[in-house]
């Protein structure tokens, strides 16, 4: 029988702790932890996923504060914001929302958030002591990952996995915390071959490629984990809004062979949030 892996429930538990944590902090006379989102620009999107975000905030009882710059921003001046915000005593987390404006560049905008503050794990000293197995900021969505098999005790010492993507975001951070777990890790990409076989021989397989049903049914290994954290629109006239949401994995018959699933949508999307709030309590209490 398959497990589902419900997402929505398990963020909705993790948020509730945080809210429970940082209720103490502030009764013991502390200040409360707080987390800034820049945007620059209107893009809708972004603007929806902003929202989401303080409104999570609110509910767990961090503050919260959005700068939102014009999307006519210069670079210097986006990062004069990150600088001012690095030396905020009230502001422990700050989040850059991506993308950026294409005259703006990303990569220096990120390397100028102070690394104590960097909650999304994005700063290259972040990511290097993810690598060498420090204690340190993960992103969000691979980190809310290990969580959900962390909770459902998914063992992952000595299995074989498979990370299919190689993002900054989630392949490369995601095939590192499989690798502290002691799993067998191997990140396939466009360019792997015979990628059926492989997915066919993976007991952990993380599908993070943004193609829509790419990974198919019938190559899962039975018995295995998948874990799907692709999340696209197609066109669907039968759906009320004209469209659906699915995974990278074709759902239906990946559910039939896997023990544990997640589903799109309610599988990983709902826990990237609960991670940030995580993160930006984890901020205030180590590094504040």
């Amino acid at each position: 029988m398959t497990t589902i892996i419900d997402g929505k429930q398990l963020s909705q538990q993790i948020r509730a702790e945080v809210a429970e944590a940082v209720k103490a902090i502030t009764t013991a006379g502390q200040k409360q932890p707080g987390l800034a989102v820049i945007i620059v620009g209107d893009n809708k999107a972004s603007r929806v996923y902003v929202n989401s975000k303080k409104k999570a905030c609110e509910e767990a009882g961090i503050y919260s504060r959005e700068i939102t710059l014009d999307g006519e921003t210069t670079q210097a001046g986006l990062l004069e914001e990150i600088r001012q915000l690095n030396q905020d005593p009230q502001i422990h987390g700050i989040l850059l929302q991506l993308p950026l404006p294409s005259h703006l560049d990303e990569s220096e905008a990120l390397q100028t958030i102070d690394p104590h503050k960097d909650v999304d794990g994005f700063h290259p000293i972040n990511v290097g002591y993810l690598h060498l197995g420090v204690d340190t900021f993960v992103p969000c969505t691979p980190l809310g990952v290990m969580e959900m098999l962390k909770r459902y005790n998914i063992p992952l010492e000595g299995k074989t996995a498979l990370v299919v993507g190689r993002s900054n975001i989630v392949g490369k951070p995601m095939a590192a915390l499989l690798t502290k777990a002691n799993a067998t890790v191997t990140v396939a990409h466009s360019r792997t071959r015979d990628l059926p076989a492989l997915i066919g021989n993976a007991d952990i397989l993380v599908a993070g490629l943004g193609k829509p049903e790419f990974v198919k049914g019938e190559w899962v290994k039975p018995g295995s984990v998948v874990i799907d954290v692709g999340i696209n629109s197609v066109d669907d006239a039968s759906a009320p809004r004209g469209y659906r949401l699915v995974g990278d994995v074709e759902y239906e018959p990946a559910a039939q062979r896997a023990a544990f699933i997640t589903p799109v949508p309610g599988g990983v999307g709902p826990m990237t949030i609960a991670m940030l709030l995580a993160n930006t309590l984890k901020a205030k209490q180590k590094f504040a």
